[in-house]
This record gives structure tokens, C-alpha cells and sequence, in this order.
């Protein structure tokens, strides 16, 4: 494995997220960030964050596979949600757990969640971007 994922002792032990990443390998994977598209450009899940969560975790799982990785490549990945406020974590933990279901992983890289104020396309609630490491 070129990613090693831990909690180490004297920081917060967060059950579904890990606060460092160890890579070693040769390939960096940088994947853009992955909004809730369908293959068509058509918007998934409007007004719905548990939705879109999901729809933007598998697009990312498609930009990975593409490029011979998987979520347990990923180094770290960094999430934006249009108006975040603490109250939205149940629906987009419930996104990240549809997404990792159909993935058959759960995507627990380190990683930054940023509220911000909108996003390029007005229906677009995520954002999500990784980056990955092979060997």
C-alpha cells in the first residue's frame, strides 16, 4: 500500500476520519474537483446534500479508477459545501456512507471541509477534490 491512514494518540480519535496520511510511491494522482454530474452533465440530487455527496464521492471514485487508483490511494481530499453550518454533518456523512457502499470503501483521507458561500453552478451544494498516491 502506498498510503498508511492513522489517529495518532494526543489528537482527537474521530471514528470516520483520519488525521494523517503517510505516502510513499513514485505517482501523484491529482483529481479536479467532482460536483453531483451524472455522465451527462446533468445535475444529481438537486437541493439534496446527502444526494450530492454521493453523486460527487462516486465521480471522484470514476476520476481514480481512470487513472488505476482507488480511495485507498487517496493522500488527502478536500471538500467544499455551499452555506455549511455543523448541522449538515448527518446528511453528508450519510452521502460519504451511500458512496462508500457502492464503492466497497470507506474514503477516510485526511482532509479539509470548507463552507463557502456558492459554488460554479447554482444547483452544485459539493465539491469534492483528491489527491491520490501509487507506487
Amino acid at each position: 500500500m502506498a498510503v498508511t491512514l492513522m489517529n495518532p494518540s494526543g489528537l482527537p480519535q474521530i471514528p470516520v476520519y483520519r488525521q494523517v496520511s503517510i505516502a510513499t510511491g513514485s505517482k501523484l494522482v491529482f483529481v479536479a474537483g467532482q460536483v453531483a454530474w451524472d455522465a451527462e452533465g446533468a445535475t444529481v440530487g438537486a437541493g439534496d446534500l446527502a444526494a450530492q455527496v454521493e453523486q460527487s464521492y462516486l465521480n471522484v471514485g470514476t476520476a481514480l479508477a481512470a487513472a488505476g487508483a482507488t480511495f485507498d490511494d487517496v493522500v488527502k481530499l478536500t471538500v467544499y459545501v455551499v452555506d455549511w453550518t455543523p448541522d449538515k454533518m448527518p446528511l453528508f456523512l450519510e452521502g460519504v456512507a451511500r458512496a462508500a457502499a457502492q464503492l466497497g470503501t470507506t474514503p477516510m483521507a485526511p482532509g479539509t471541509l470548507i463552507g463557502l458561500a456558492t459554488l460554479d453552478v447554482p444547483d452544485h451544494l459539493v465539491e469534492v477534490e483528491a489527491t491520490a498516491l501509487l507506487d
